[in-house]
Order: structure tokens, then sequence, then C-alpha cells
């Protein structure tokens, strides 16, 4: 079934922004659990889902995305028939509110149009979660419903979830409305930016938002049209995290420090596929002392680290003591530094500031490349 679907990688609306880590690279590229980076897991679900036709979006910076996504041959994307395209729509700034998604689609629209499949599956590369696209098309077709979106049930809305949309339903699962979540409730079903049509449909959708207005979103023009049309939602089960804030990525890596959480995501029978990069295996020296935590290959641990997520090539002197934190790929971390609540970025070298502390809800950021 799923032959008969290529996929859309969205990008963020230009309304999130993650502080700190956004400011060098797409959500899409943000490193993961040390090894993977956020746009893994939509392009690991497209290719195990058969999808082997898929474009990613890319708005802004878009150096890392592409080096990372590159051919698309790493996601086992079949190299014959299955292509990954790149697709960047550059009229305006990144910042712009004029910079969304329906301004890009419109920008390729020739090439959407030239699509041979029959249906697309549009999904956001700023969110994690697990989802066989193939059942969800085959539950679209079998309904008759002209827009399938996909969705899950919250109960923390008032404090997550917060540049998110929130879908109101009826009775027969049939969508009335996608609004922004505000916070006002903590039972909530958050709209997980997936969307199953056909490819008319959504080519006349884009057309019709930017006819509109020149600021209207996909989620925007689709809520108007929930009026006219067969407009449905599949609820989502399982794990399932936004990176719409700092707060956001940070509570997501550490909920999957947790053995039983983790192991709902990654499944040996669902792989998640990214560009491996080949280093030693991680040396742990006689003062090292580390519990519950990832650690990625090509490290030197000599510290303690504990509850923390280590990306690659990543050195921890004798006496510094990591908690609670992100440390990204080939940062130092001298002796007696003390991390604790922090997300520090890639070939930061940490010195002189012998005490780096945030809050469990507001992480501590320390910038790319930055000596302190």
């Amino acid at each position: 079934m799923a032959f008969k679907a290529f996929g859309i990688i969205s990008s963020a609306d230009n309304t999130v922004h993650v502080e700190g880590l956004h400011d060098y690279r797409p959500i899409g590229a943000f490193s993961f659990l040390g090894r993977f980076r956020v746009i893994d897991f939509p392009m690991s679900n497209m290719s195990n889902s058969d999808i082997d036709r898929v474009q990613v979006y890319v708005r802004s910076r878009p150096r890392s995305i592409a080096e990372h996504v590159g051919s698309g041959r790493h996601y086992n994307i079949n190299s014959k028939r299955g292509r990954v395209q790149l697709l960047f729509s550059e009229n305006s700034s990144s910042r712009s509110i004029y910079n969304n998604d329906i301004n890009a689609y419109k920008e390729n629209l020739d090439i959407i149009q030239r699509m041979h499949q029959e249906y697309v599956i549009i999904a956001p590369s700023y969110m994690v979660y697990k989802q066989d696209y193939r059942i969800l098309l085959d539950t679209h077709i079998s309904s008759g419903a002209d827009i399938t979106l996909l969705y899950q049930k919250v109960d923390n809305a008032r404090d997550y979830f917060k540049n998110c949309h929130a879908i109101t339903l009826n009775k027969q699962k049939g969508v009335e409305s996608i609004e922004k979540n505000m916070g006002t409730a903590n039972n909530k079903n958050i709209f997980m930016e997936t969307y199953v049509m056909k490819k008319d449909t959504f080519v006349q959708l884009v057309k019709d938002a930017s006819w509109t207005s020149s600021i209207y979103t996909l989620a925007d023009i689709v809520n108007i049209k929930c009026k006219d049309m067969d407009v449905r939602a599949v609820q989502h089960k399982g794990y399932f995290a936004t990176i719409t804030s700092l707060e956001d990525y940070y509570n997501a890596s550490m909920e999957l420090l947790d053995y039983e959480v983790a192991s709902d995501l990654f499944r040996p029978n669902w792989p998640i596929y990214t560009r491996t990069t080949d280093s030693c295996p991680t040396q742990y020296y006689e003062t090292a002392d580390v519990k519950g935590s990832f650690v990625s290959n090509g490290c030197q641990i000599e510290g303690s680290i504990e509850n923390s997520v280590i990306g690659r090539s990543v050195v921890v002197k004798p006496g510094a003591v990591i908690k609670n934190s992100i440390v990204m790929a080939y940062a130092t971390i001298e002796e007696g530094v003390h991390i604790e609540n922090a997300v520090v970025d890639k070939w930061a070298h940490i010195i002189h500031a012998k005490e780096i502390k945030g809050e469990p809800d507001h992480p501590q950021y320390i910038k790319r490349q930055d000596t302190l």
C-alpha cells in the first residue's frame, strides 16, 4: 500500500525558536541521545513504512541537515527506485512571518505535482515518535476521509507542548478545529503535525492557503476546511516528544534515560537509522563513575556522570561531575568542573567555570565552541 504515497518532512514553523541550539542549525539537525539527529525519527518511520520517495524541506541554515541526510542511503531507502530530495525555500529571512510551510510548498509546487504517487504523508522534522505510515494510510483510505491527522492524548498540556496545535474532535473522531495549545487545560489532543491526504487535495490546499493569506500555514487552512471537508483523526499511542523549546529538548532526552520509556521507542523490528560515524569505543579510566547515562563512542571518561546524555568524542577529566545534563559531541570538561541541569553544545571547552547549574525546568545552555 505504501508505494501509493510519497513523504514530505516539514520544517518547524517560524514561531518556534529553541534557545541557543537553534542559532546554529534547524531542529531536525539537533543531536538526540548522543548518536541520532531528530530528523532520523521521521526519516526512519518513512523508510520502515516502505516510503522511498521523500522530500525534506529546509528553510534556514541548511548545511547540517544537507550533510546529515545526504542521499538518504543510510536510511535504507532503495537507491534505484527511491530518492530523497532536499527542497529549499529561499525568498524570505528565517524569522519572517512569511517563512512558513505553505510558502515552502508553493515554491516547490511543480516538483510536488510531478510525483507519481496518489497520496502524500506529511510528518514534522521536529517531533520524535514511532509510527507505521502503512497502517495510517490504510486507515485513511478505508475511512473515505479527505484528510487524516495523527494526534496524541496528553494530560500535561498546561505545562508542555506550548508551541503545538491541539485538535478538537467530535464523537465520530471527526476534527472540528485545530488551534494553538494555549496551556489552558491539562487534557488535550496534541496534533502531531502529521497529515495523510491525496496529492491533489494537498496541492489544492496549498493554492487555497496562499490565495487566502500569505501568512497561512497548512494547519490554518485545514482548520478552516474542517467545516466543508471530511477531516478525521487517528490516535497515536506510545512515546511522543516535541522539540519546540530548550526545555522540551532537555525533558525528552532525560525521559529516554528511563529504560522502559526508551524500549518503547527503540524496537528491534523498527530500526532508527542514522549516519554512522566510525570511531573507537569509549575509554573508561579507573577514576570514572558512570550511572544511568547514554554515552556515545569515542569518549574519554575519567570523571563521574549520572543520568546524562554524552555525545561522541567528549572528554571528561578526573574530578569532573556531570549530572542530569546533555553534553554534545567534542566538548571537553576539565578537572573539578561540576555541571548540573545543563545543555552543553558541541566543541565547548569548560575550564574555569567550576560550577554550571540550571534548574530541571530551565536548563542552563552553553554555546557551541564556547570556552568558559
